[in-house]
């Protein structure tokens, strides 16, 4: 009997019956061990030893496989074909070495599409596990946790409010940031242009001003309302005739059919669809055998994909859309390398499946993919300048025409940054013809700053500088969003005021290790190590011999020395220059006192130096009118918009409200504000239990409220807006949702280690609400205390005092405190 291990129960069932007797598939839902999440779990004193540990919720599927492989001969490792899926396999592997169970026979098989071909065809082609790639897993893993599990406690106990820090996360924050402090500098520049319309045989046209004068006209050249309204006088003085008209044929070739970070980036353009969704959706794609695997760097289709792609072509359109020869593509991707296909469908006589937004994305696969083997599209440009009769100006039009589309009828590619070249239809024009002017016009504009990165421009970003991984952007951007270091705001990314202090703090203490090249360095190094040609240990060996230094050297400075030295670092960002001069830092309520960076319980803020007497105090990255100098603002009906310790809130008559994350002070209107503060809402009463339902807003987001029990919502708006219908429907599924959770659940926060017992603080969500835990005591946090913003001190104290009362008896009464709690 040969036993198969993969990585999904969809992939199973569908593999064990293409493979038929003899054959038992079996699962591993994915990882099956880790490092776990405490201090020694990579020791660099003994070459990197890594102690991994076998994850709780993963011990049935293991007896599963450890029972079937006792009885198996041969043990098919067929996890996803990339870097993760040879670590499953090496994982499983190891685990049924130490229980002494593994086969005297071990393969290695990878196929890129679940097709009983493709899946046939790689079980006559097996290897061994590639030694290579297991260690570059392994660099990576113990890089990432290195990082993470140095950084993270110093930014708990040197910067309040920070959550934590990793290699690839820190870099994508920084370039978030990076370009929050371009639009912040950046100064709009007046310009205006001019041009005319005019009309030819019927069509519309519109030119515009190149030439004055003599002098060349760019962009920002006319820069006043006075030098534009006297070049509008000239145009409409003129009489204007073709001075010459130049013609250029264009071609216009597919793209390659999708990678990773392709795939993610055309999806948010097109479907407004975030990445991990994206991957989400792929992944079901593939464990349906409906597209090739969707982790992937290759541009290239295989042979016979290629050809039914032609044939699907040309079945679908005339010959002048099939190219004579097949296309081939090389990816331009930085640090390139995976060896599998693009993502593509697996049977191109397909091209629908299902509806939704599995079948938008499998449309958008399978249109690009075909796309990528069809004509170019053939397109004419014609630049027109046309010239007035006493010579004093030139205006210059632009058209683009389509004369055969090509690909594009099936498919053109999205863009983060348009152009502003015209693209309308030109009429015929020939040199001399004297075409009729309409009107002229001249419009003031401003330059815009840089723009907020998308994600998709943001997986591009990141692809370009050669930072990460696509298969890891997903669950990168996510960690930024789940640890509240980002906003999404019009799906554009915006950094929150604790992403721009830890992006700060690792600016001024570990600026190699947050630096775009350094960071690029280490993947190319990853590379190697995955491509035999440096040792993984050596590669570990290198960084730490830097890294462990810096960060005990950054961990012996007082809090208060890194919050001086980030106040001088941020200084340009905290007290701008002033428009009518004098000194930024001057206090504003007291006039006498000098603005600083302070820190406390719940993160950095500005003050005054003149404390106690002066109480001014404003939040990191708000600017003074947010102070107390300048007191609230009002928003219409006695409404006040008033920020507070924990934030901003509306007050009316003494009724106050919180301002939820996801509602911008600028968006703010006197409606919103009403039934902010009119919530708790009721939405009407429950169908089946007569019990009302309401919707509102507490400690941890919007949830809906019935009978006892809760059901989460996503947004503010969607508090305001759901009906009975869809919340009778949530209420239901949290219901089935909370029957299914096993034990296993994620922590709130993780404070870091216990200096006596070593033991990891976590902060957990109890059944009577969230509590502090070693794994052994259990503490309950105060009501008042916001359980994301615990500090481990926080932590151990409240540990230390349960333990100090002793263990609870069976009947509720505690034993007697130990001699050694008593001391604590």
């Amino acid at each position: 009997m040969k036993l198969v291990v993969v990585e999904s129960p969809a992939k199973a069932k569908t593999i064990e019956k293409y493979l038929g007797p003899g054959h038992r598939v079996l699962a591993s839902y994915g990882h099956v061990r880790d490092l776990p999440p405490k201090d020694g779990s990579v020791n660099p004193d003994d070459r990197f030893a890594m102690d991994w540990e076998t994850y709780p919720d993963k011990a049935k599927q293991l007896k599963a496989i450890a029972d079937e492989a006792k009885k198996a001969d041969t043990l098919i490792l067929a996890t996803d074909p990339d870097r993760e899926g040879e670590a499953i396999s090496w994982h499983v592997q190891e685990v049924l070495r130490k229980k002494k169970l593994l086969p005297a026979d071990v393969q290695r098989v990878t196929f890129n599409a679940i097709t009983k071909s493709a899946v046939t065809e790689a079980m006559g082609r097996p290897r061994e596990l590639d030694g290579d790639l297991i260690d570059a897993y392994k660099a990576r893993r113990a890089l990432d946790y290195l990082v993470g599990f140095t950084l993270s406690p110093i930014l708990w106990r040197k910067l309040p409010g920070a959550k934590s820090a990793g290699r690839v996360q820190s870099v994508a924050l920084r370039i978030i940031v990076d370009r929050e402090r371009e639009i912040e500098l950046f100064r709009a520049q007046e310009y205006w242009q001019v041009a005319a319309t005019f009309e030819a045989d019927g069509t519309p046209f519109t030119a515009r001003l190149v030439e004055l004068d003599g002098k060349k006209i760019e962009r920002l050249t006319i820069g006043d309302s006075g030098s534009a309204q006297a070049a509008r006088k000239v145009i409409e003085d003129g009489r204007y005739a073709v001075a010459t008209v130049e013609t250029k044929p264009l071609s216009k070739n597919p793209p390659p059919p999708f990678t990773t970070s392709t795939l993610q980036q055309e999806a948010a353009r097109k479907l407004g669809f975030s990445a991990s969704h994206t991957m989400r959706l792929a992944q079901s794609l593939y464990e349906d055998g409906l597209i090739t695997y969707m982790r992937t760097d290759g541009v290239q289709m295989a042979g016979e994909a290629v050809s039914a792609a032609r044939k699907a072509v040309a079945d679908r359109y005339d010959a002048g859309y099939l190219p004579d020869k097949p296309r081939h593509y090389t990816s331009k991707a930085k640090n390139a390398q995976e060896a599998h296909e693009a993502i593509r469908p697996t049977d191109f006589r397909k091209d629908r499946a299902g509806s939704g937004d599995h079948g938008r994305l499998y449309s958008l696969i399978y249109n690009r993919a075909l796309a990528s083997q069809m004509a170019s599209a053939r397109l004419e440009r014609t630049t027109v300048e046309l010239s007035d009769g006493a010579g004093r100006s030139r205006l210059r039009a632009t058209g683009q025409v389509v004369l055969f589309p090509g690909f594009m009828a099936l498919y053109d590619e999205g863009r983060d940054d348009q152009s502003d070249e015209d693209g309308g239809r030109m009429p015929q024009l020939r040199e001399g013809d004297a075409p009729a002017k309409t009107g002229v016009e001249a419009t003031q504009h401003f330059t815009q700053p840089p723009p907020r990165f998308s994600e998709a421009s943001l997986v591009k970003r990141l692809e370009e500088l050669g930072i990460g991984r696509p298969s890891t952007y997903a669950a990168t951007l996510q960690t930024l969003k789940d640890r509240e270091y980002v906003r999404l705001e019009k799906n554009r990314f915006i950094p929150e005021e604790s992403g721009r202090l830890v992006t700060a703090f690792l600016e001024r203490f570990f600026e190699r290790y947050v630096n775009y090249d350094y960071t690029a360095g280490l993947e190319d190094e990853l590379d190697d190590v995955s491509g035999g040609r440096m040792g993984w240990v050596q590669l570990l060996d290198s960084f730490w011999r830097d890294f462990k230094p810096k960060a005990g050297e950054v961990m012996e400075q007082k809090p208060s020395e890194v919050t001086a030295a980030l106040d001088e670092f941020l200084s340009p960002y905290l007290f701008p220059e002033k428009d009518g001069g004098g000194d930024p830092r001057t206090c504003p309520l007291c006039g006498t006192g000098r603005l600083a960076l302070r820190g406390g319980k719940f993160g950095a803020f500005v003050a005054c130096s003149n404390y106690p007497e002066c109480k001014f105090t404003r939040r990191f990255g708000q600017g003074d009118e947010a102070g107390a100098s300048e007191g609230p603002s009002e928003i219409g009906d006695g409404i006040e918009l008033k920020t507070g310790r924990f934030g901003p809130y509306l007050e009316r008559n003494g009724k106050r409200a919180s301002l939820p994350k996801d509602v911008p002070q600028s968006e703010l209107t006197i409606e919103l504000a009403e039934a902010l503060l009119a919530l708790p809402r009721t939405i009407g009463t429950h169908p089946e239990s007569g019990q009302p339902i309401t919707a509102s807003i507490g400690k941890y987001g919007p949830y809906l409220l019935h009978d006892g029990k809760y059901a989460r919502l996503q947004s503010t708006a969607e508090v305001l807006e759901t009906g009975m219908n869809a919340a009778v429907t949530k209420l239901a599924e949290a219901a089935q949702g909370g029957a299914r959770r096993g034990a296993a659940r994620e922590p709130l926060a993780v404070l870091g280690a216990h200096p006596e017992s070593g033991k990891e603080l976590k902060v957990m969500e109890g059944r009577f609400g969230p509590y502090v835990t070693d794994g052994t005591t259990y503490a309950t946090l105060p009501k008042s205390a916001d359980p994301k913003a615990v500090t481990l001190d926080e932590g151990i104290a409240l540990i230390d005092a349960k333990a100090a009362k002793g263990p609870v008896k069976k009947g509720g009464r505690r034993k007697a405190p130990t001699k050694k709690a008593k001391a604590k």
